[in-house]
């Protein structure tokens, strides 16, 4: 079954306060820890494995990761 694109709207709420650079684990955890849902721990795991500059940067990836998933 297809993954559920991310809202990035919902990401952002829950990475709020997070300080960048951050790679993909610290954006999860950081995101577990401030309200995340299950569905959006799941699809932060299929991230590319690297250091995100700012919120738009994850931001972008996020989008990429939505756009290849159609």
């Amino acid at each position: 079954m297809a993954q559920q694109p991310i809202n990035p709207v919902q990401v952002e709420k829950c990475i709020k306060g997070l300080d960048f650079p951050a790679d993909k684990q610290e954006v999860i955890e950081y995101a577990s820890q401030h309200g995340a849902t299950n569905e959006i721990r799941q699809a932060l795991q299929s991230l590319p494995e690297r250091s995100f500059d700012s919120p738009v940067g994850l931001t972008k990836a996020i989008g990429e990761m939505n756009r290849s998933q159609r």
